[in-house]
């Protein structure tokens, strides 16, 4: 306990260096984190509004702005932030599609072990029947990626264009990933094959027509990062 010394007219004032030397670095703590706060919700803001000028643009009737920047639109819009009109149009799927992967891996003495066919599709049914909270995931990543990539790619397996070559890796690293959790073993290729069955219209007379051909695609081998162990 510290002593001070009293003179005539009261209590002698003496200075405490630490007590002074407190108080200033709070306020510069203070105006840290009020700095930083600012420029977290400055960058917020920023990015919020680009999010929305480029979906906007992405949605928009073509224009000169959406049409000179159409490569920097594409490359933020695609594929996580794809917009449509389905919701007030609903255009509803007419056909059946399974979606089938099968994997390859070259082994050292240049012989290639092949996979059998996986259902990927018969998968994704399974996990969202009898299930009442199916995720989005399940139920529309893989359907979604088919029909964005057959839109960028037309009939052939050529990737053309920048969007074309992003789908294709797209579909590409959802089949391996998910191949990956139901094989044994390594491979670096894949190979998908869609069945597609036309939806029978109801009633009593499309039981009687015959079955159109289902459509049998079978896509190139494509070069995946080794999955697997």
């Amino acid at each position: 306990m510290r002593e001070i010394p009293h003179a005539d007219s009261g209590p002698a004032g003496q200075e405490c260096p630490e007590d002074e030397a407190a108080p200033a670095e709070r306020p510069r703590r203070s105006r840290a984190l009020e700095a930083g706060l600012f420029t977290a919700v400055v960058l917020c803001l920023a990015t919020t509004l680009v999010h929305v000028v480029l979906v906007f643009l992405h949605v928009a009737p073509p224009n000169t702005v959406s049409k000179r920047y159409s490569p920097q639109i594409n490359a933020w819009v695609y594929p996580l932030f794809e917009q449509n009109w389905r919701l007030f149009a609903p255009d509803p799927d007419s056909v059946n599609r399974q979606i089938l992967v099968r994997t390859a891996h070259t082994r050292s003495d240049g012989s290639v072990r092949v996979s059998k066919w996986f259902d990927l599709s018969a998968a994704d049914t399974a996990a969202v029947e009898h299930n009442p909270f199916p995720s989005h995931t399940t139920q529309n990543l893989l359907r979604r990626a088919w029909t964005s990539y057959t839109d960028s790619h037309g009939g052939d397996d050529a990737s053309r264009t920048p969007r074309a070559v992003m789908m294709q890796k797209y579909l590409s690293n959802i089949a391996a990933d998910r191949a990956a959790a139901r094989t044994d073993g390594t491979f670096d290729f894949i190979q998908l094959r869609v069945v597609t069955l036309p939806v029978a219209a109801p009633g009593s007379a499309a039981g009687q027509r015959p079955s159109a051909p289902a459509e049998n695609r079978l896509l190139p081998w494509w070069k995946v990062p080794v999955h697997g162990k």
